[in-house]
């Protein structure tokens, strides 16, 4: 009853994180867009001067016109619209998800001892230690005379992400490695809210209140952070659904291939940018982020290509024939005590993890082509908990690559 409580509070938390991460990230680029297509006021009517521009726009029905001030208007209306919430909401839903899969089953999730044998409170430690590491880090940087540098600090914020990439993934299972990576970028996209874009924007709107001139710093400030969070959005939501693409964090080199992902993913967010601004909407220059998205995606899918399955095939000829009854018994001993229709409670698992049941061999030889990518990639079992061994592995890739006959 237990694992199913945390089931349903897992489905819960989840759900509760992509509701509050689709208001966020909607209304991140939705603020992006309007800035970058702001036009010179029109109209009949006489043109303030504190108006930097303005946006028409038709939806749902109706008419809409935005205008953003230079600074701030000269009174503030009554009602004052605010967009923080969801991005709180979203790192705490996020947390407790991290807390309910990765931490409590850290020996599923989080550890893999042919990575490096680290203790459950070890792994939980370093792993909290490098998200709140990562962000003083990056703060330091944006404060420092490097964040006054643009490009200086893009390049040393980029250096920054393959260190912890490749730490990252040198000392957690690959989905771990790539959880904590996402982790770490998510909380610096919140803190960034917290710390120093709310608060920026709390001390133009007192200053305003009271009459004061509006020192433009913190809102430069505010500006800079709030473009490298439209950045790091997209990496976010490829390690959120990397989970169930165990050929990327599975992969040899996964930690080039999380840098791949990423750098693709923030290339493919500067295309949006750059189509957004009219001088982006024609010329090279502007396709150039798409391009360089495209280049890097298709280089990665054929790198991870799987080998010739003919040279499999002719490996695995030397090997003496397999009974179906031997592959069953390593099945049962080694997958179903997580992928059946009744789990064993000691992994916490109150149902077969996707769905996947194999308590016949009929049913682990319908899925041989996932087992294979899952056992060649060694992302199964997770952190090995089930204690197969590097012989059973072999001959269950070896029976697959016979195509399951027995």
């Amino acid at each position: 009853m237990t694992n199913y409580l945390f089931e349903w509070c897992g489905l819960l938390v989840l759900w509760l994180h992509i509701i509050a991460g689709i208001a966020w990230i909607g209304a991140s680029f939705y603020f992006v867009w309007l800035d970058d297509h702001l036009e010179p006021p029109s109209g009949p009517e006489p043109v303030d001067p504190g108006v930097a521009g303005e946006v028409w726009a038709v939806h749902g029905g109706g008419f809409y016109r935005s205008r953003k001030y230079r600074v701030a208007p000269p009174t503030l209306p009554p009602t004052l619209h605010w967009f923080y919430w969801e991005a709180y909401t979203t790192w705490i839903s996020g947390f407790l998800l991290l807390c309910l899969l990765y931490f409590r089953d850290a020996a599923v999730y989080l550890i893999d001892p042919a990575v490096m044998a680290l203790s459950r409170p070890a792994a939980i430690g370093i792993a909290l230690g490098v998200i709140v590491a990562n962000w003083i880090v990056y703060d330091g940087l944006c404060r420092s005379p490097i964040g006054d540098k643009p490009k200086s600090l893009a390049v040393t914020i980029a250096l920054m992400s393959v260190l912890d990439a490749w730490g990252l993934c040198h000392l957690f299972s690959g989905r771990g490695a790539f959880m904590i990576f996402g982790a770490s970028l998510g909380t610096i996209m919140v803190a960034n809210v917290l710390f120093v874009i709310i608060p920026g924007q709390r001390e133009l709107v007192r200053a305003t209140q009271e009459g004061r001139a509006v020192d433009p710093r913190p809102g430069l400030k505010g500006k800079q952070r709030s473009v490298h969070n439209t950045y790091f959005t997209l990496p976010v939501l490829f390690v959120m659904i990397s989970g169930h693409f165990a050929m990327t964090y599975g992969a040899r080199n996964n930690w080039l291939v999380l840098l791949a992902m990423s750098f693709a993913g923030a290339c493919i967010r500067g295309w949006f940018v750059a189509r957004h601004k009219p001088e982006g909407r024609r010329g090279l220059k502007a396709a150039l982020p798409a391009v360089l998205a495209a280049v890097t995606l298709i280089g990665l899918i054929v790198a991870l290509a799987p080998k010739d399955r003919s040279v499999a095939a002719q490996g695995a000829a030397a090997v003496p024939v397999l009974t179906g009854s031997r592959i069953e018994a390593i099945v049962h001993e080694r997958c179903a005590p997580c992928h059946s229709a009744r789990p064993s409670p000691k992994f916490g698992f109150a149902a077969a993890p996707d769905g996947i049941v194999f308590d016949t061999l009929s049913e682990f030889r319908a899925r041989r082509s996932q087992v294979r990518e899952m056992l060649a990639t060694r992302t199964m079992p997770p952190g090995n908990v089930t204690g197969l061994t590097n012989k059973e592995r072999a001959e269950i890739l070896t029976w697959i690559a016979r195509r399951g006959r027995s």
